[in-house]
């Protein structure tokens, strides 16, 4: 929602000659890459002062679901722009964008879910295979990044993805050794990652060439991002107490912390220096201009005056006796099969479907009862029953872990 109205404020803004006029599909190309968040620094500012949880969880999945679907949107309009500049067929930007982002994803999870299995059933944790499982275990998210590119699809959002499902489920089938190993390895790739992408970004301000003379584009720029902002926030937020139960609603002062924290950062500057190559007639260079601006002044700003924000909206220290595993009291393990040993063949199967029902009400049932215990090592076949619970016990440490 935010990369759409940013996208046709920026267009109705250049049309009343309030800052440079931009077709209305580049318009769009802005908007799907500016709205991608990046609050590295506002989730370690949150995590030092003890943020309530369920707002550093609201924040944080909106920066990792943000970046896939910015990065669909703006590949999207980018092939809507090379093969319709006029930007007239919104059924085409419907199918590309489902076929960028859904075939991205399905990618995905297929790696992410073949690489559980092999884990499960090939036996690599043992002494002298720890190396080749390690290995195996990094290369996989590569593969995925491949696979995804090979098919002309997003190897990022590929790798999202495949990431999510193999922290789930693959990395409970590692060995202990393997598991503490590849926790370490990714931790400092992405210290690594994120260090050198704002050395990056420091030095391309020095050294890259800017089209500094539209300095309205820019100011009108943070305007209209700090709008399609609160009303993405606002909208979402409400549509979602909507439909949630009174003790699990969004309260205002959260709203009004994840409206602050839309920091912008590698992944709006990445696409931004890609729209340079994409874009014609400088209009890529001052996008790209205009995002390093709205980069550095969200960084500094908003980075710079978190703590302040988070004294003020009262939210420090709020709410730590929420667990986020409270939905799944109760029956932890398998759901218990009943079937009428008397009854016809009919008849069983209509219990079990409904016993499928129930266990599977919503996805964290799905998962507990069905998926786990499919893609994991967790509750196997094993005979040694001390075994099974040392495995059972490591993997759900290992869900815990990150």
């Amino acid at each position: 929602m935010a990369s759409v109205v940013t996208g046709v404020l920026v267009y109705l803004g250049g049309l009343m000659y309030l800052m440079y006029r931009l077709p209305f599909v580049e318009c769009l190309m802005f908007g799907a890459l500016i709205s991608a968040t990046d609050p590295v620094t506002v989730l370690s500012i949150f995590q030092e002062l003890g943020t309530d949880m369920n707002l550093y969880a609201l924040v944080f999945g909106e920066s990792v679901l943000n970046d896939a679907m910015a990065i669909s949107l703006y590949r999207t309009m980018s092939l809507v722009r090379s093969n319709d500049p006029s930007g007239q067929n919104i059924v085409m930007v419907i199918v590309r964008f489902l076929e960028t982002f859904v075939g991205s994803m399905s990618a995905g999870v297929g790696v992410g879910f073949t690489s559980a299995l092999l884990f499960k059933y090939a036996g690599l944790d043992i002494d002298n295979l720890q190396n080749l499982e390690c290995c195996l275990f990094v290369l996989f998210p590569y593969f995925s990044y491949m696979l995804a590119e090979g098919l002309s699809l997003s190897g990022i959002v590929s790798i999202l993805f495949t990431g999510i499902v193999m922290k789930h489920y693959t990395y409970s089938n590692l060995s202990e050794n393997s598991q503490r190993f590849v926790s370490a390895f990714f931790h400092l790739i992405s210290s690594l990652a994120e260090t050198f992408i704002f050395i990056y970004m420091g030095f391309d301000i020095a050294m890259e060439k800017h089209s500094w003379s539209h300095l309205g584009f820019i100011l009108f720029s943070i305007l209209f991002i700090a709008v399609a902002r609160a009303a993405n926030v606002f909208s979402c937020a409400y549509l979602v107490n909507l439909v949630r139960p009174a003790h699990r609603q969004i309260p205002l002062k959260h709203q009004k912390a994840l409206c602050y924290s839309g920091l912008r950062g590698a992944m709006a500057f990445a696409l931004a220096l890609q729209s340079v190559h994409d874009l014609q007639e400088g209009h890529g260079q001052i996008i790209f201009t205009a995002t390093t601006a709205i980069v550095v002044l969200t960084v500094l700003l908003i980075g710079g005056s978190t703590g302040t924000m988070l004294e003020a909206l009262q939210v420090v220290g709020d709410g730590h006796d929420a667990h986020l595993g409270e939905g799944f009291e109760g029956n932890n393990g398998y759901v218990p099969t009943a079937c009428d040993e008397d009854g016809t063949p009919g008849n069983k199967f209509r219990v079990k479907l409904s016993e499928f029902r129930k266990s599977a009400a919503s996805f964290s049932e799905l998962d507990r009862n069905y998926l786990t215990p499919f893609f994991t090592s967790q509750n196997g076949d094993d005979d040694d029953e001390e075994e099974d619970d040392l495995m059972s016990s490591s993997g759900r440490g290992g869900f815990r872990g990150l």
